[in-house]
């Protein structure tokens, strides 16, 4: 890696808009991976499968699973490594998991597959980084435009996604989807070369750091409870409709290519508020923020129990992206709230580990849901709980008041 003077070096951002703009290419490339999975993994699950198709979602959830599993590695190897040296190296192990998720489809192979993708979903560990890396070498007054920058690249990642879905599913035919895994390890490899380009100095070592409040007392505040329960929900609901939507649009009869674009219009919609989300929290508040997001997931519903046409699954899907923008950023927002600069990092991981093991819990139990009760009862599961977060939040919101009163 290129030495880094010193951060004074940094002032003029001409290096942290260097590497915003190469963080937001490698993000459109990287991050079509989790784009690719969600459009595909379900139905190469089911062909996969016999008559029972129950274990259909199982890869998506492996998906999810990886990425919770990857979370503490990324953040060790990156202090170990520097950021640079773990994103290559995450992107040349994602190009592998994809050419064995390719060779699993050729053979038939659904727990190789499940485990090529469990791989995928562990460089998503590090995909996730991107963010924060585009902020380490930047102003206090230029790093909220470097996250938005990299943000741009997770909206270009929704639409590089599913169109890589829809140009190679039927390159290998009649083996469904076998050259859509190949393509991604292309992507990989093409991030790669991508972030090769970084210039991002390793983190200092021998930095004290002050130990904190114990972990207990940090998750028993009530705005805690609060923020983790929203950001639960939000993206445990999410992943539960999310999922069963392609299998549910093929049994609708409706394509592979309607089902991409499903995708791709969510995944848009899931990133593209991004942009101006922080300027609705600072307008109407985190907690409304978060109470407007967990309403739309439930308009989301209702739209998907209105009709099965191709329209229904698009705007549905459209309405859970944008709910769960507002939301999960809200509750995370929230979360923020919790604790000191010192404590950051473990109540991050304890939130990181709860939010995507729901979410694994969520998609795995979507398709068993999709099979057994139909599509009907996965979009019913979304009202008693958005309900719940509403009760939690006019309960943290009452008790804060009294607090600030007496």
């Amino acid at each position: 890696m290129t030495a880094i003077p010193s951060a004074t070096a940094f002032i003029d951002d001409r290096l942290a808009k260097r590497n915003a703009m190469l963080l937001a290419v490698a993000q459109a490339l990287g991050g079509a991976a989790a784009s690719i999975v969600i459009a595909t993994g379900s139905l190469v699950g089911a062909s996969l499968l016999g008559s029972d198709k129950s274990l259909a979602t199982l890869p998506v959830s492996c998906f999810v699973l990886g990425t919770a599993f990857g979370t503490l590695p990324a953040g060790a190897i990156m202090h170990r490594f520097g950021r640079r040296a773990g994103f290559m190296g995450a992107s040349l192990f994602g190009a592998s998991a994809s050419i064995v998720a390719a060779y699993a489809v050729f053979k038939a192979d659904f727990w190789l597959f499940c485990l090529a993708v469990l791989c995928t979903g562990f460089v998503g560990a590090f995909v996730q980084q991107f963010r924060f890396a585009a902020a380490d070498t930047a102003s206090e007054g230029f790093k909220p435009k470097a996250i938005s920058w990299v943000l741009a690249g997770g909206v270009l990642a929704g639409i590089v996604g599913p169109q890589t879905v829809i140009w190679t599913k039927d390159l290998f035919s009649p083996i469904l989807f076998a050259g859509t895994y190949l393509a991604q390890g292309g992507l990989a490899l093409v991030s790669f070369t991508v972030l090769s380009f970084l210039r991002i100095p390793k983190p200092v070592r021998g930095e004290t750091k002050a130990k904190g409040r114990p972990l207990g007392e940090i998750v028993a505040q009530r705005r805690f409870l609060v923020a983790a329960a929203c950001a639960i929900t939000t993206y445990a609901l999410m992943s539960l409709v999310m999922t069963a939507t392609p299998l549910a649009m093929i049994g609708c009869g409706l394509s592979e290519t309607d089902a991409a674009l499903a995708i791709q219009w969510h995944v848009l919609a899931m990133f593209g508020p991004s942009f101006f989300t922080g300027n609705l929290i600072s307008r109407i508040g985190k907690e409304r923020t978060v109470a407007l997001g967990l309403l739309l997931l439930a308009g989301c519903s209702a739209v998907a129990l209105s009709g099965l046409d191709v329209a229904n699954f698009w705007a549905a899907l459209v309405l859970l992206g944008l709910g769960w923008n507002f939301a999960f950023i809200g509750a995370t927002s929230m979360l923020t709230d919790t604790y000191r600069h010192e404590e950051r990092t473990r109540v991050q991981a304890v939130n990181d580990f709860l939010v995507f093991g729901f979410v694994a819990a969520a998609s795995f139990s979507s398709g068993k849901l999709l099979h057994t009760f139909g599509w009907g009862s996965v979009n019913l599961l979304v009202f008693p709980f958005t309900a719940l977060c509403v009760v939690l939040l006019v309960w943290l919101v009452t008790g804060e008041r009294k607090a600030v009163a007496s």
